[in-house]
């Protein structure tokens, strides 16, 4: 469930950095009445092609491997499981892919209310965050700024994690009428720095939660793991979530610190319709204060993380009746990424999926045009990209 990043076009092949639910995926071979372990398999690629921002007519054209990912998931106990799964980490870049681990994650499950997981795992944050890409509405769904775990390209000295995680701890549970109120709160290393390199020189570490209400039906995931659509099995869904992280001296560079907050909300409607169609609406607004003084961007060791503010809104209508053996979603999809001391940069997506078994196996062709691709993840006051139009066709499966 992840986007492979590389330099240069960054956001448009780096977004999908997270997987999320490996969990949801896999056969299960039991050992005995309370041992079992499970192993899956999720794959994404696409083709793009991307008109060049000079103007001169030119149109790119790739084939893009997105995700390769290995799911295993294991039961020791009653109480204690584990999950270990693999990406190709930058999928596509020669000069920086490789296979990885991309969770280690040991868990404690006692009940609803109250457990613990450790490792290497996702920092709580906002639902597309927690959605991985293969658990997500649209394919390229990763369009506003990274936290911290996402920006970053490295765990350890001068990193904060890769694609969302970190190494760290979080508890989570759920109380309320059927588990309404879901929440999990984490503790992580963050961005670490070298003496006399990088700005985080007292290894502060970074905090973070996320609490979420269903006012309608309780979505149902592993863990603290989200999902951007139910495709109308999860009956009718309304879900606000509200975030937060804080790192003291989580951004910037050696002389010129600052300590990074970023706060998101995010909505999930969800309805099905009298006709059994289903409307899906997602809703993400963030607020990144990373406080560093714009002076950072000069410096070799900035670790310089998005200052301002963006929102994306996406709606999609799955059609009930199927279509040789799917369904037909279309869908359109704004984005708009607001920057302190830096360009402003936009996107408008229309497309179509097409659903063959839920999140397991989808087909998408989209087209997307905005500024977004071209000025990527640099925000520095010099940023300058031109708007363009790019289309993508795009298969994900996972089992």
């Amino acid at each position: 469930m992840t986007k492979c990043k590389g330099p240069g076009m960054v956001l448009l092949a780096g977004g999908l950095l997270l997987s999320a639910v490996g969990a949801q995926a896999g056969g299960k071979i039991a050992i005995d009445d309370t041992k079992w372990i499970s192993i899956g398999a999720g794959a994404r690629g696409s083709f793009s092609t991307i008109e060049d921002q000079a103007g001169n007519g030119d149109w790119s054209s790739d084939f893009n491997a997105d995700n390769a990912r290995i799911y295993v998931n294991g039961q020791v106990n009653q109480y204690v499981k584990f999950e270990l799964n693999t990406e190709c980490i930058f999928c596509g870049n020669s000069a920086l892919e490789e296979f990885h681990l991309l969770d280690a994650i040991a868990k404690f499950e006692w009940n609803q209310y109250f457990n613990v997981w450790a490792g290497r795992l996702l920092v709580p944050a906002e639902r597309q965050e927690l959605n991985g890409p293969f658990y997500s509405t649209t394919y390229d769904a990763y369009r506003t700024p990274f936290e911290s775990s996402d920006f970053s390209t490295t765990f350890g000295t001068g990193g904060a994690g890769v694609y969302g995680r970190d190494h760290g701890v979080n508890v989570f549970g759920a109380a309320g009428p059927g588990g309404a109120l879901q929440y999990v709160f984490g503790v992580f290393n963050g961005l670490e720095s070298a003496a006399g390199f990088g700005p985080n020189q007292d290894d502060n570490l970074l905090y973070a939660g996320r609490v979420a209400y269903n006012f309608l039906s309780v979505e149902k995931n592993p863990g603290y793991y989200t999902s951007g659509t139910y495709y109308g099995t999860g009956g009718d869904i309304l879900t606000l979530g509200i975030v937060a992280q804080y790192q003291e001296d989580g951004s910037g560079s050696f002389l010129n610190p600052g300590d990074h907050l970023n706060v998101s909300v995010d909505l999930l409607f969800e309805k099905i319709l009298p006709n059994k169609g289903v409307f899906t609406f997602n809703g993400e607004y963030k607020n990144f204060n990373s406080d560093y003084d714009s002076a950072a961007f000069a410096d070799p060791d900035c670790f310089c993380t998005f200052d301002g503010q963006s929102y994306s809104v996406a709606a999609l209508y799955m059609f009930p009746d199927q279509v040789f053996v799917g369904k037909v979603q279309p869908y359109v999809r704004w984005t708009d990424i607001m920057a302190d001391d830096s360009a402003d940069r936009d996107e408008f997506e229309a497309g179509i999926n097409y659903i063959i078994d839920g999140h397991n196996a989808r087909a998408s062709l989209f087209y997307q045009h905005g500024d977004i691709i071209t000025k990527g993840l640099n925000y520095s006051p010099t940023a300058a990209g031109a708007e363009v139009d790019a289309i993508r066709l795009a298969v994900q499966l996972q089992i």
